[in-house]
């Protein structure tokens, strides 16, 4: 595992608080506007998804990658645990 990139758990803390900022400051807007503050949140969170996919494309790309590689380091440990238990693979020491 330690091949899990170290920054997947700030890209995805900053990912989700940027995706609940984009919601209130749409839900904002529309309350100071005069829209009921429930049919404002309503609309920030039908609104705040594909606007928060066109402004936050970068920082969602990144952890993108980091789950893909996350999730391809736990398929190989995976696979190796696996030959291990049928007896396929030599035995990989360093994990101990």
């Amino acid at each position: 595992m330690s091949d899990t990139p170290d920054h997947l758990p700030r890209d995805l803390t900053i990912y989700l608080i940027a995706r609940f900022a984009l919601v209130a400051v749409v839900a904002l807007v529309l309350s100071l506007v005069g829209v009921p503050l429930l049919i404002a949140v309503l609309i920030g969170l039908v609104v705040g998804l594909p606007l928060g996919l066109l402004l936050l494309r970068g920082l969602n790309q990144r952890v993108t990658a980091g789950l893909a590689k996350r999730n391809e380091n736990r398929a190989r440990a995976r696979a190796n645990l696996r030959a291990q238990l049928r007896g396929d693979g030599p035995a990989d020491d360093s994990a101990a």
